[in-house]
């Protein structure tokens, strides 16, 4: 496992080992030893996996009092993935990473607790996986807005009018959202 560190400490892409023949690949995508030793102790409660059409921006979301870390994945298709940082004590509030997560370079993304995350799906279809540290708890969901001009998310929208949800369609923008301490 390759560790890359992102210019929001905390928010690391990793590169797994892949072995790849004529007949495909194998992967480990989660190994709790393999992980502990890149100095990723985690432990997770719960997988979720989501498929998305091209042009879908889901986000950016989090859990306000009990949040979750998220280790993603692409196991179809290829998104643009993006953290930011929304605590408020930290000298990187507000500030965001975006990557390419896809079927083909096999990248995971680990955003830790304190942080929104969303995503574009860019192909025509993208299966999206993650493992969260905290379970869902509506009561404490949150959303900021995606295009909130405050944290100027650079999405390769390429003309594209992104498909929303009614929620992300409504979500504040940051200078008004719930953020942490």
């Amino acid at each position: 496992m390759i560790v890359i560190e992102t210019p929001l400490p905390g928010v690391l892409r990793l590169q797994p080992k892949v072995f790849g023949d004529a007949r495909g690949f194998f992967t480990e995508s989660w190994n709790a030893r393999t992980m502990a030793d890149a100095g990723l102790d985690i432990a997770f409660v719960q997988d979720n996996h989501s498929r998305s059409a091209r042009g879908v921006l889901r986000g950016l979301h989090y859990q306000l009092q009990n949040p979750q870390g998220k280790l993603i994945r692409v196991a179809r298709g290829t998104v643009f993935d993006v953290a930011v940082d929304l605590r408020r004590s930290s000298p990187h509030f507000g500030q965001w990473f975006g990557t390419v997560l896809s079927d083909e370079n096999m990248e995971m993304l680990w955003v830790p607790p304190g942080f929104a995350h969303g995503f574009l799906t860019l192909s025509d279809t993208a299966d999206f996986l993650y493992k969260v540290t905290s379970f869902y708890d509506a009561p404490s969901d949150r959303s900021v807005a995606w295009n909130d001009p405050d944290i100027a998310i650079a999405w390769p929208l390429d003309g594209l009018t992104p498909t929303l949800s009614a929620k992300d369609e409504a979500a504040p923008r940051l200078a008004a959202a719930e953020v942490f301490p």
